[in-house]
């Protein structure tokens, strides 16, 4: 299936940018092989560490894109 060239933009979420980011750089660091398990280990680990009340990483990364 083919899709047309659109000139649509897309709003990205504030912090998402630099949450991905984050991923990206575990991923390269730790060359897991299965990167699907990682990543939901590695967003896990981040939940867990806003919860418990520590650093908020989306929130952290809208304060560095803006």
């Amino acid at each position: 299936m083919s899709v047309p060239f659109s000139t649509t933009s897309v709003r990205v979420p504030a912090g998402f940018q630099n949450l991905l980011e984050g991923l990206v750089r575990e991923v390269l660091r730790e060359q897991p092989s299965d990167v699907v398990a990682f990543a939901a280990q590695h967003f896990q680990r981040l939940l867990e560490q806003r919860e418990a009340g520590g650093v908020d990483p989306v929130a952290w990364g809208a304060l560095l894109e803006d």
